[in-house]
């Protein structure tokens, strides 16, 4: 009795303490942010000096990964399980300010003054502030002070400067920088006078825009002082190995150079044609309100403490972030910071990233205008017409809004008739009867089939009726299945257009035949030699051919992108060793494909292998003796004992490498990445962009999804009918 009155009271003080602990954490503030390294240290000291002084409502600070953040927000500020205030890139402004995620700002507030007006722009939509600006981010000219002693005013000079540093044979370059990055191409495009948005409208096809790229172009294909196919990664590797005299990057690059390497930073020049200065996209870190904020009065004074005169100086000097508040940098301390000094230089010259929504739909055609205009397979005024085409793709009106009725008489039919299909091929089967004899055996399996529903079944039901709505600025519309009508009938941009649905279907169909026919191909050629008696070191060989299903996949496939690279990587110097002429792998569909081909293979094959390996260990050595002994030949053998035997565990492997082909997802987005033109997408990666790169047209992405699934059904189906004809 003693023993279980204990019992009782240690499980009442846990539960005590269970209810305190989460009164304390109902009376946390909270404040998420995606900061990292010395900005994190930095916003937690500060978040400790106000939890020190609001004890009552102490700070909870939350970090989220980057990647993630948006979704989180929208996903969690309008069910109320959200952040108080939380501290995010200001382009989405837009999106939240129409989704009603944000508390609203007026002009008694803040004191508006104290920050720069271009930050304050930034955080403004409609003529609305909605929030506090903290931060702010651009690009700059960096510059090896050992190659350069004088920065260049003029992009004439830079041309001048950048050409005496160029050397391509020895590999050495004028100026890196992600050339068909448009985020990095905006200082470009504005100093030539270029805009995105004209009357709230996208205006890629100006012809200023293509006297920008025109420009660009010039220096990566005429002059050659600018590498092709820079990506971050090489432009960090040549500034580092001082074979890069100029560099374009922001202010996370500080953290990549090396500290034996002398540089130093200016703002990006003027343009000579037309006397403007470059002006690079601005991106300002912004404290938000969330409108479903538990303490909105304590989350505007804490917002608008972060961004207090004091508060900006600790952010610039331990965050080392060029801070928006002006007064911050009146402070000798920070003065004697190089960097903020460059980056507040650089403020003046530069123009906010639109907050527009429109602005998530023009990334990807633009970058696919600079692509084209890089490997010569357009002209920029050719590829800006074009990228102008596909924005208005992608920020086409809705379907019109439709009554659920017909949509749920048409399931309602289904449903019965599936019912019907059942009953008719079930009748006379005594289903019933066995399943009552075989009870204890669905309850062993009753844990793993409620797993199954609600891990597989409810997410499958649930994105299969978010495919019958159309998702706009966080409004979902009942549309019915004019979704699936617009995929199917790709009436908007020809069965041709890599956007189609019937053209990503084929390549995806030819993208999953050939690489499942090497798979096996190679897999059991490898496994049938690894069986013979003869070959020493079985083991090792076994162990090394493993290795690449052993490493992620996705470390692999950047490993690949970086041997395809047509300059630096590994196979066009094994080509131009032996004498050929190097290869742009991801200007042609032929060779983009042959790229995610190569890779997926080598990640593929050892699955096979081992699969087969196993049941080649099954099959008697008997069997094979004796067709020898009667003088079968070993082609005889392998087709008429061998194949057969591996036949049983071959097809299941088979049909489960194609559906983790035809979904490998991984390979498309890191390789080739949809290049040339989107034109090597597969289904699952084309279902991807529409849902998180084109204005988040969930309802699309989910139809997209649905037609991915009933496309294997319907494989699964035949492949198990063929199995059972057997």
């Amino acid at each position: 009795m003693r023993q279980s009155f204990r019992h009782l009271a240690a499980f009442l003080a846990w539960l005590f303490i269970l209810v305190v602990s989460t009164a304390a954490v109902a009376d946390e503030m909270q404040v998420w942010h995606a900061y990292r390294g010395a900005e994190e240290q930095a916003l937690k000291k500060l978040a400790d000096q106000w939890s020190a002084q609001h004890p009552d409502t102490p700070i909870r600070l939350l970090s989220i990964p980057y990647d993630a953040y948006a979704n989180k927000l929208t996903s969690a500020i309008p069910r109320g399980n959200g952040p108080d205030v939380f501290i995010a890139a200001h382009e989405r402004a837009g999106d939240w300010a129409r989704s009603e995620l944000l508390a609203t700002w007026t002009d008694d507030e803040a004191a508006w003054s104290a920050f720069h007006p271009t930050t304050v722009e930034a955080v403004t939509v409609g003529g609305t502030k909605y929030g506090i600006p903290l931060a702010y981010k651009s690009v700059v000219l960096f510059y090896n002070t050992d190659l350069i002693k004088t920065p260049p005013a003029t992009t004439d000079e830079l041309i001048e400067q950048a050409t005496a540093q160029t050397n391509a044979a020895e590999g050495r370059y004028g100026l890196v920088y992600q050339a068909t990055n448009f985020y990095m191409h905006a200082g470009w495009l504005f100093g030539f006078g270029g805009q995105i948005f004209k009357d709230g409208a996208v205006t890629l096809d100006d012809p200023r825009n293509a006297e920008s790229i025109a420009f660009v172009e010039d220096l990566v294909l005429k002059r050659r002082i600018v590498p092709e196919e820079s990506t971050g990664v090489l432009v960090t590797q040549l500034f580092n190995d001082g074979k890069a005299a100029f560099a374009i990057n922001g202010p996370w690059f500080l953290g990549e150079i090396k500290p034996d390497l002398n540089y130093a930073m200016a703002p990006l020049p003027v343009v000579s044609k037309t006397g403007l200065p470059a002006r690079p996209f601005l991106t300002v870190d912004v404290a938000f309100v969330s409108s479903q904020a538990k303490y909105p009065k304590l989350a505007r004074d804490f917002s608008t403490f972060l961004a207090s005169d004091s508060a900006a100086v600790v952010r610039a000097l331990e965050g080392l972030q060029p801070v928006a508040t002006l007064s911050a940098y009146n402070v000798p301390e920070v003065q004697e910071q190089d960097a903020l000094t460059v980056f507040r230089r650089q403020l003046d010259a530069s123009i906010p990233m639109p907050n527009n929504p429109k602005m998530r739909s023009v990334w990807e055609p633009a970058e696919t205008a600079l692509r084209q205009v890089m490997r010569g397979a357009a002209t920029p005024e050719e590829a800006l017409v074009q990228a102008q085409r596909r924005v208005q793709i992608f920020t086409r009106p809705s379907p019109e809004q439709q009554s659920p009725l017909g949509t749920i008489v048409f399931f309602i039919l289904l449903t019965l008739g599936v019912v019907g299909w059942t009953y008719k091929t079930t009748r006379g089967t005594q289903v019933a009867k066995r399943a009552k004899r075989n009870l204890p055996a669905y309850a062993y399996i009753a844990p793993a089939m409620l797993a199954m529903f609600v891990l597989v079944v409810t997410p499958f039901v649930v994105g299969s009726a978010v495919s019958l709505f159309s998702h706009r600025e966080g409004t979902f519309t009942f549309v019915g299945l004019s979704n699936f009508w617009s995929i199917l009938t790709s009436a908007e941009f020809g069965l041709t257009d890599p956007l189609s649905f019937w053209y990503t279907l084929v390549v995806t169909v030819v993208w999953t035949l050939t690489n499942v026919f090497f798979h096996v191909a190679i897999g059991l050629v490898l496994a049938l030699m690894l069986r013979n008696p003869w070959l020493r070191l079985k083991g090792v060989y076994r162990v090394l051919l493993i290795v690449p299903w052993a490493v992620p996949n996705y470390i692999t496939a950047l490993i690949w992108r970086g041997m395809f690279h047509k300059q630096f990587g590994a196979i066009n110097g094994l080509l131009v060793w032996l004498g050929a002429e190097p290869v742009s792998w991801f200007s042609r569909f032929s060779t983009a494909f042959a790229a995610n081909l190569a890779t997926n293979v080598w990640l593929g094959f050892p699955f096979m292998m081992v699969v087969t390996l196993g049941a080649l260990q099954a099959i008697p050595r008997d069997l094979e003796e004796a067709a020898e002994v009667d003088g079968a030949t070993k082609w005889q053998r392998f087709r008429h004992i061998t194949l057969p035997l591996l036949r049983p565990a071959l097809v299941p492997a088979i049909v489960l490498g194609t559906v983790w082909t035809f979904n490998s997802f991984n390979i498309i987005y890191l390789v080739s990445q949809g290049e040339p033109d989107g034109a090597t997408e597969i289904l699952i990666s084309e279902a991807y962009k529409w849902a998180f790169a084109r204005q988040e047209q969930y309802g699309y992405a989910a139809a997209y999804a649905v037609l991915i699934f009933f496309v294997l059904l319907i494989y699964s189906s035949f492949t198990g009918q063929l199995k059972t004809d057997k």
